[in-house]
């Protein structure tokens, strides 16, 4: 693979299935307590899409829509949201309401209908896809040094 990525036709492929990736992974996080998924797959599926981009674009030209300092930002981000999730978890029980609903359950099968897993996937995803990405950026980073 040269510097400057993969042929025309591979680009406009990768063009077209980027977002649509995107879309689709997102959608398993979010849909994740009520089909299978939830945040590790559907983040497995985001850093699929930014390692096609990698893959056909290069290095330089993917850093442009992923760089290295969003996905360490967004794994750190993915980190605190699961804390906050546990440290709210742990006041809950504090407080007696070992089972209660914050928030409150929706109906079952409804979009809102898991509390606060739908969160714990978010902050999943979001921790899996950038830890993903942040490794694919470290092997092809050190694989150039080692030349």
């Amino acid at each position: 693979m040269s510097k400057s990525g993969m042929t025309l036709i591979v680009k406009t492929v990768v063009r077209l299935l980027f977002p649509i990736l995107l879309l689709f992974g997102a959608y398993v996080i979010l849909h994740g307590h009520i089909t299978p998924g939830g945040g590790f797959p559907g983040g497995a599926i985001i850093a699929t899409s930014v390692a096609m981009l990698v893959l056909a674009f290069g290095y330089g030209e993917s850093q442009e829509v992923v760089g290295e300092i969003h996905a360490e930002a967004l794994e750190s981000f993915g980190a605190l949201m699961l804390v906050v999730l546990g440290l709210i978890g742990v006041l809950i029980i504090a407080s007696g309401n070992f089972l209660a609903e914050v928030p409150p359950l929706g109906k079952l099968g409804a979009l809102f209908s898991g509390g606060n897993l739908p969160i714990l996937n978010i902050g999943v995803g979001i921790k899996v896809a950038a830890g993903l990405v942040t490794i694919v950026y470290a092997m092809i980073r050190f694989q150039g040094e080692e030349k």
